[in-house]
Formats: structure tokens, C-alpha cells, sequence
């Protein structure tokens, strides 16, 4: 069951969780209605800021490209805004029927706007090298040459902040923080928005077994600032834990998609997966009759690539209306913060266990194949190194080394910050900005392996 039994329960309201209110900029607030919405001007910053073009050069799954172009965190997030998008609007249709008398049904029609806008943000702050490079940040504080400072830190949130460094809660720092010379509010998104990103409504002293966090102890006012605004429902008695926002659940179901059909068919290109795998995976999500009018459109396209991009257009429609009926039917446990798990994880027998094949396929013949360790294993080599540099140069920055290396760090990172936790997270803000081959050059120039022309 997706469900869980709850006596009178509280209930979040739509109308308190649509707002266009921005962060950083409550004071200039109002609700008027323009002719680009708040949440399209949402949408519009992310796509034509720094952070989001540096996305085209960080690693999804495989390396990036040599003659065959495979997708890369910009093109993944782009497709999830697609898909969010999709889903947002068929949720916003329904759900606009369904209170169409009341006197803020009006702010529904914004879902596809907010997910959309939400989606594109997801991967932002993802550090180079994929989620190797999560696990690279975190460990290296775990496990290698980071434990040292652990008590230096003290204070056990800033360790766990370290020790859990999640790509989530990064995103939300990096939308919200006020680094040097900039405005207050980061990204100035609006509540909304910003609250649609965050998978884990919870701190690093919160977390689960897993590890997982939504914001770090340095952004945990800014986000309950959010949460109350918004009226996001209270998980437990902590008051540093929450339920998710509703849209949280579309936005990680857009990813859900699109990384894992698209990881199949980036497989199939890079033919670590044949053409009839891929097919029977994909044909594997419809009945009978569907199947039968697939395969008679797949006699008219010969190109097996294109068989391969239609398949895929058909799984993903599939997918998007499941996900988007499911939330509907499931509208009241969500609001009351009853629904567990992710939405694929409930929609109907066929496609769900035809998803779980596509996911058991990836993870057995894609996540272990040699090409995507290869970057694990370089990515962290990398990161821990380019750690290890500039830590040493944050904490002694009068030694002559020191400081040349501290010349390399925009201004906008706060290396020279007042607490140790300070300039420990402007390193990793620095790092995890970093592009693949940003921080590869990088590393090279440090280590004396590469020298600029002369």
C-alpha cells in the first residue's frame, strides 16, 4: 500500500502552497498577475544563468562525447523539464475541474510552469563527474584525508553536512545562498519553486540511513522559512523535518523517466545493449494490442535507431500519463503527507514491473559497464586531490603555495569566511561548480602535468 492510515489528519492547501512570493525579495511581493508568470520568470533565470550552462559539460552517466553524443546533465535536465512540464499541466487540467469554484483554482493553472521550472533546477548542484562525484565529496570526509578536521569542526551538524554532502541540498544552497557581490535571495526564485526541489524536506542530522538531505545547516532557516510560508506539513515532532511540497513528487518522477529510459538509450547507441534487448525492455510496458500497433509502425521505420527513439516516445507518453492519474487519484494522501515511495513505484502492474526491468538492465549492464567505473574512478581521484589542495590552502592561507592557490578562487566563494565550516563549504561551492573538464585541467595544472602555452 502507498498509503498509510492517519486519524484527522492535517492537510497542505494549495492555495498557500502556489505562491509567487520570491526569496530574498518578500518585500516587493505582490500578487498581481502579469503577462509572463512568476514561475515562467523562474524558468527563465535558470535557463540563461552560468550555473545551467555549465551543466553541458558534467557528466550524466558515460563519459562525454567522443563521436557518438550521449546526454549530459544539461540535455538530462532539459528533458526533465519536458517531461515535468507534462505532467504538471495534465495534473493542473484535473485538478483545475476539480476546484473550479474556488476562489483560487486560478493558481493551478501554474503546476506546469512550477514543475517545469523545478526540473530544470534538479541537477544544479551536481558536482563534475556524476553521482561519483557526490560519493567522492562525501567520503573523502568520511573515509580519507577529510576526517582530520573533524575536530577541528566541532560542531556535529557541520560534520554531517560534510559527511552527507548530498547534490539535493547543494542545489538549494546554491539557489538561495547570497555568495560575494551578489543579491540577496541567490537565484531570487520564488517559494514554490525552490520548495518543488527539495526531494528531502529534511537536515543532515535528520537524515536517513541513506544519507540523504535537503538543505545544509547553513540554509536550514531559509528553508523553514519556506516550509511555514507555505504550509508544508510538520514530519514528527523535530521542527527540522517536513513533508515534501506536492511537487516534489512530479519533479522526481519526471527524473525517474527520463534517467532510466534514456540511460537505455544512450546504451543501445554506445552498443553496450542490442537492439532487440532494448526492444523487448520497451515493448514490455504495453498490452497486446498496443504492442501490435508499435510493431506495425516499427515495419514502416528501418532505421533501427529511430525504431529505438519511437519505442522510447512511446514508454515515456506511457509513463507521464501513469504518473500524472496516479497523483490525481492519490491527491488527498499527498496533501496530507500519507504517500510514501515514488510515484513509479506505484502505478499499475505492467509498466511498473517493465521499469523495474529497465532499471535491474542499467544497473547490471550500464552502471557496472567499465567506460562509467572508468569515470568513477578518475572522478574521484580528481576531487579528492583538488580537496585535499585547497582545504590545506583555506585553513594556512599564509604559506606562499597557499596563497597562489587562493588566487585561482573567484571572488565570489567565501575562502576567507570566518569559521572553519565557512571556508570548508566555499572550497566544496568552488569544486562542485566545477565543470568535467574544468576540474581535470585543473588537477593537471596543480600536479605539474600540464603548463599553459608559452
Amino acid at each position: 500500500m502507498n498509503t498509510q492510515p492517519q486519524e484527522s489528519p492535517s492537510k497542505m492547501q494549495w492555495e498557500k502552497l502556489i505562491t509567487s512570493k520570491r526569496f530574498g525579495m518578500e518585500k516587493y511581493h505582490d500578487d498581481r498577475r502579469h503577462t509572463r508568470s512568476d514561475f515562467q520568470r523562474d524558468y527563465d533565470r535558470l535557463i540563461f544563468s552560468a550555473p545551467f550552462r555549465r551543466l553541458q559539460n558534467k557528466t550524466q552517466v558515460f563519459p562525454l562525447p567522443g563521436s557518438i553524443f550521449v546526454h549530459n546533465r544539461l540535455t538530462h535536465s532539459l528533458e526533465v523539464s519536458c517531461v515535468g512540464r507534462s505532467l504538471g499541466n495534465n495534473v493542473s487540467t484535473a485538478l483545475y475541474e476539480k476546484y473550479k469554484n474556488e476562489p483560487w483554482s486560478h493558481k493551478l493553472y501554474h503546476l506546469g510552469a512550477i514543475t517545469s521550472a523545478a526540473c530544470l533546477a534538479h541537477d544544479l548542484g551536481n558536482p563534475p563527474f556524476g553521482h561519483s562525484g557526490e560519493r567522492a565529496i562525501a567520503t573523502y570526509f568520511s573515509e580519507g584525508n577529510g576526517q582530520v578536521l573533524k575536530k577541528e569542526l566541532r560542531n556535529e551538524h557541520h560534520w554531517q553536512d560534510f559527511t552527507h554532502f548530498e547534490g539535493n541540498a547543494n542545489a538549494f544552497r546554491l539557489l538561495t545562498h547570497q555568495f560575494n557581490g551578489r543579491r540577496p535571495g541567490g537565484f531570487a526564485l520564488t517559494y514554490s519553486t525552490l520548495a518543488s526541489i527539495v526531494k528531502y524536506p529534511y537536515s543532515s542530522i535528520q537524515s536517513t540511513k541513506k544519507g540523504k538531505l535537503g538543505f545544509f545547516t547553513s540554509e536550514k532557516k531559509d528553508f523553514l522559512r519556506i516550509a511555514d510560508d507555505l504550509g508544508l506539513l510538520p514530519d514528527g515532532e523535530s521542527g527540522e523535518r517536513y513533508h515534501r511540497h506536492p511537487l516534489v513528487y512530479l519533479v522526481e518522477a519526471a527524473d525517474d523517466i527520463c534517467y532510466q529510459i534514456m540511460d537505455i538509450e544512450d546504451a543501445h547507441k554506445l552498443k553496450i545493449l542490442t537492439t532487440e534487448t532494448v526492444k523487448k525492455l520497451f515493448l514490455d510496458f504495453f498490452d497486446e494490442k498496443r504492442q501490435k500497433h508499435i510493431n506495425d509502425v516499427l515495419k514502416i521505420v528501418t532505421d533501427l535507431n529511430e525504431q529505438i527513439v519511437y519505442l522510447r516516445s512511446c514508454v515515456i507518453g506511457t509513463l507521464i500519463d501513469e504518473c500524472s492519474d496516479l497523483f490525481c487519484r492519490e491527491e488527498q494522501a499527498l496533501l496530507e503527507g500519507r504517500f510514501t515511495g515514488a510515484l513509479v513505484d506505484h502505478i499499475s502492474e505492467r509498466p511498473r514491473q517493465a521499469y523495474q526491468n529497465c532499471a535491474a538492465t542499467a544497473f547490471e549492464r550500464i552502471y557496472k559497464s567499465s567506460d562509467v567505473l572508468d569515470i568513477e574512478l578518475a572522478g574521484n581521484r580528481i576531487i579528492s586531490v583538488l580537496l585535499d589542495k585547497f582545504l590545506d590552502a583555506v585553513r594556512f592561507p599564509d604559506k606562499a603555495y597557499s596563497r597562489l592557490l587562493l588566487n585561482k578562487v573567484p571572488q565570489q566563494y567565501e575562502i576567507r569566511a570566518n569559521s572553519l565550516y565557512g571556508k570548508v563549504q566555499a572550497v566544496i561551492d568552488y569544486i562542485s561548480g566545477m565543470t568535467d573538464v574544468y576540474a581535470l585541467d585543473l588537477y593537471r595544472k596543480i600536479n605539474g602535468m600540464s603548463l599553459p602555452s608559452l
